[in-house]
């Protein structure tokens, strides 16, 4: 593999996940945010002679990503959602501001999900790791389905306010 390709793959690859989830903010679904990553990815590839080295690659990714995004949507008769131009840019460039300060809240979002009981992490993990249904959750639990959500919102208060504490103490 020459510099070039491996330059590419390098940086497409150390990117992937951030540019999924801001195509998934923008399309809904991350099964049509895979589909159009997989377009975009062909397309920077096509057009990575463009990039110039020591610049943000994120943010040349996701300006093909976005112009994808946006026919993926105009083409996608069966997708639900309907955006302008204008509401669709907005959300984009919400996103792409939101990227930068990714990683931060990531450590401390690790680093407060391990100071949570072990119940507690199971319960976490069973609702939005395993992709369980709350449902058939409280079913296998033997709880009703309100009180799995009313443990999960405070679980996810819980969280955020240690994120909030974790990131303020790094800053």
């Amino acid at each position: 593999m020459d510099q070039t390709n491996a330059n590419f793959v390098e940086l497409l690859t150390a990117s992937h996940d951030k540019l999924r989830g801001y195509l998934m903010s923008l399309l809904g679904s991350r099964a049509d945010a895979e589909d159009v990553l997989q377009r975009s990815s062909v397309i920077m590839w096509q057009k990575f002679d463009n990039f110039e080295p020591g610049t943000d690659f994120v943010a040349w990714a996701s300006t093909i990503c976005f112009y994808e995004a946006k026919n993926f949507l105009r083409l996608a008769v069966r997708s639900p959602l309907r955006f302008d131009d204008e509401l669709l840019q907005r959300l984009s460039d919400d996103r792409l501001n939101d990227l930068e300060n990714q990683e931060p809240r990531l450590r401390a979002l690790d680093a407060c999900l391990k100071r949570l009981r072990d119940d507690d992490s199971e319960l976490i993990k069973a609702a939005y790791l395993d992709d369980g249904q709350i449902s058939e959750l409280a079913l296998k639990l033997n709880r009703s389905t309100q009180t799995i959500y009313n443990k999960l919102n405070l679980l996810r208060k819980s969280l955020a306010d240690c994120v909030r504490k974790q990131l303020a103490e790094t800053t």
